[in-house]
């Protein structure tokens, strides 16, 4: 639902001269799209994808609700409750809940610097 929204508030803020010149000048609507409507909305789409993926990496109550203890579908984020909780091996534990910071960190200001880069704003 999130995702949603956010290309939806992306989408209600495309300008519609955009649109009514590619009609007046009789475009395709497929080119429309790929031509006029994608990129205006990368920047929206941008923030989406790097939201989805952050939470993606961040993963834990899903993967701890749904398989409890089972070692097999094991995410970082439940590898590290487990030491600092269940093993009381506070080193490890947060020596993982820190890898999980600093991934995070590290792929949210790369996803930045390849969206500055791609549309034009070099940071």
């Amino acid at each position: 639902p999130f995702m949603v929204l956010l290309v939806l508030a992306g989408l209600q803020m495309l300008p519609r001269d955009c649109y009514e010149a590619a009609r007046v000048d009789g475009v395709h609507p497929v080119k429309v799209f790929f031509g006029v409507t994608l990129p205006l909305l990368w920047p929206a789409l941008a923030v989406a994808i790097a939201f989805r993926a952050l939470d993606a990496l961040r993963i834990f109550d899903l993967v701890y609700v749904l398989t409890a203890n089972s070692t097999s579908t094991m995410s970082i984020s439940v590898y590290a409750r487990q030491q600092l909780i269940d093993f009381q091996d506070i080193g490890y534990g947060s020596a993982a809940s820190t890898l999980v910071f600093l991934t995070v960190g590290l792929a949210a200001f790369a996803w930045l610097r390849l969206v500055r880069q791609r549309s034009g704003n070099v940071a």
